[in-house]
């Protein structure tokens, strides 16, 4: 989602930009020295969500909150009792770096938001969600793929309000709104900020406008023809032209957009001001982000107090999305430290043969995506980013490596960029406004497809042939 797209993206940003830089000499010897086995408990959690609500939903909806402790405690307490202070930092790390910033941020544009009722007639025909979804696209990396994703999903929930099939719908929004059309500047998604932290030029991803029109034009067109054949197939009812009189668009709690804006202000400056840092339980805390995390607090505070309550309802406003996002994005945080200190280690790590094999551009697009599908795609970006820059410019300062990258062998930026941001689509875990859509919609009472459904439904038959004909366009 951004104005709330621009904050939720940046939110993001800042959250992966901060983790890059707190892995220490000691994390890099633990990811040198982890075995691949390490990551069962990341494994046995994601396959909790996948499994538990389509097997045992009921279960799962009393006892989600259990079973993310449980594998989250299956991680941390072997990894601290094997590796002592060493384990314990990252876990303070991730947690400090990391998770509370996330949810800060998170909540934050959830909670603003939810403060935002686009009132008016909205009928969800294939054109009509259609508009929303470009739309949406083209605020993404400008507001960020959270913010966005916040500000319209609410109004495409009403639009279809009167629809039996539109999970597909959400499905489509969460691909084109949620990540792909955040692609074209640093406030767009958390991967393009980290790089811009490290030297990738500002407008750089501009330059990305051919990828962004032929994947995100081909994914429309993709929904446009699904849509048709599922509106065909809707009760005349809801296919005829509505007999009330029409009710012109307007919004309510239009203020909050000031706070959005108040969000963008404090990422950006977290990222261009550093007064120094402070020491929190033995981890050193960057004062900027410390403050803007306090300045997005009471932004959230200040809508609250600001907004009345029966926008809050008529918006169709609770915490439980919000809810469920900090309990499951907890257990997921828990468990992937050992992933990602692997992953850090690059070609050094248990990955590194499957690094070490990704040579061309190609490569480098789908070595990116796919990772970018189940783990952080801001590491993931910045591991694949350091490889590139290591092995065609070896010994020379990273910013001047990096410039020299864009201006000589700008295709593999390319191909590491459009990877990590396209392919957070792959999953519901890509990117983090993937499951709060979802939770949203469920909550509205659509029935979304579970974790495997999402991906052989959906991901597979639709985006990866698009990717595939990207690689050969771009890359091939």
């Amino acid at each position: 989602m951004r104005v709330l797209a621009g904050l939720a993206s940046a939110a993001a940003a800042f959250t992966a930009a901060s983790a890059a830089e707190a892995a220490g000499s000691a994390g890099e010897v633990l990811g040198r020295t982890l075995p691949a086995w390490s990551a069962l408990p990341f494994v046995g959690i994601l396959l909790s969500i996948a499994l538990f609500p389509l097997l045992a939903p009921r279960f799962w909806h009393h006892h989600y909150p259990k079973v993310a402790a449980a594998w989250g405690l299956a991680l941390v307490v072997p990894f601290v009792a094997s590796y002592g202070r060493a384990a314990a930092a990252e876990m303070l790390h991730i947690a400090l770096l990391d998770y509370v910033p996330f949810i800060i941020l998170i909540g934050t544009l959830f909670v603003i938001g939810g403060g935002i009722l686009v009132r008016g007639t909205l009928r969800g025909s294939p054109w009509v969600n259609a508009a929303i979804m470009a739309t949406g696209a083209a605020l993404a990396s400008w507001i960020g793929t959270t913010g966005a994703a916040v500000l319209l999903i609410r109004p495409l929930l009403r639009a279809n309000r009167q629809r039996r099939r539109k999970a597909h719908t959400i499905v489509f929004f969460i691909f084109l709104v949620a990540n792909i059309g955040g692609v074209l500047t640093p406030l767009g998604d958390p991967p393009l900020f980290l790089g811009f932290l490290h030297g990738v030029p500002f407008f750089w991803s501009l330059t990305l406008w051919r990828e962004l029109l032929l994947v995100a034009g081909l994914v429309l067109a993709a929904y446009v023809v699904l849509d048709v054949y599922h509106w065909k197939r809707e009760d005349a009812a809801v296919r005829a032209p509505s007999q009330v009189p029409h009710e012109p668009l307007r919004v309510e709690g239009w203020h909050n957009f000031i706070f959005l804006g108040g969000v963008l202000a404090a990422v950006v400056v977290s990222a261009v001001w550093h007064p120094g840092a402070v020491s929190v339980l033995g981890v050193s805390l960057q004062a900027q982000n410390l403050l803007r995390d306090a300045v997005l607090v009471l932004l959230a505070a200040g809508s609250l107090a600001t907004t009345s309550r029966h926008t809050r309802q008529e918006n169709g406003y609770t915490w439980g999305p919000v809810r469920e996002v900090a309990i499951l994005f907890a257990g997921i945080f828990a468990t992937i430290v050992p992933v990602l200190l692997v992953l850090r280690a690059g070609e050094h790590g248990a990955l590194g043969p499957l690094i070490h094999g990704v040579k061309t551009p190609a490569q480098f697009f789908w070595g990116t995506g796919l990772l970018s599908s189940f783990l952080d795609n801001a590491p993931t970006y910045l591991t694949f980013l350091s490889t590139t820059v290591g092995r065609i410019y070896p010994g020379m300062p990273e910013r001047e490596a990096i410039l020299r990258l864009v201006a000589e062998n700008h295709a593999y930026l390319q191909a590491i960029a459009t990877g990590a941001v396209f392919m957070g689509a792959n999953t519901y875990i890509g990117n983090a406004p993937n499951f709060m859509v979802k939770s949203i919609a469920e909550e509205a009472g659509i029935e979304m497809p579970g974790f495997f459904g999402y991906i052989f439904r959906y991901a597979l038959p639709f985006l990866v042939p698009i990717f595939l004909l990207a690689t050969w366009v771009f890359f091939g």
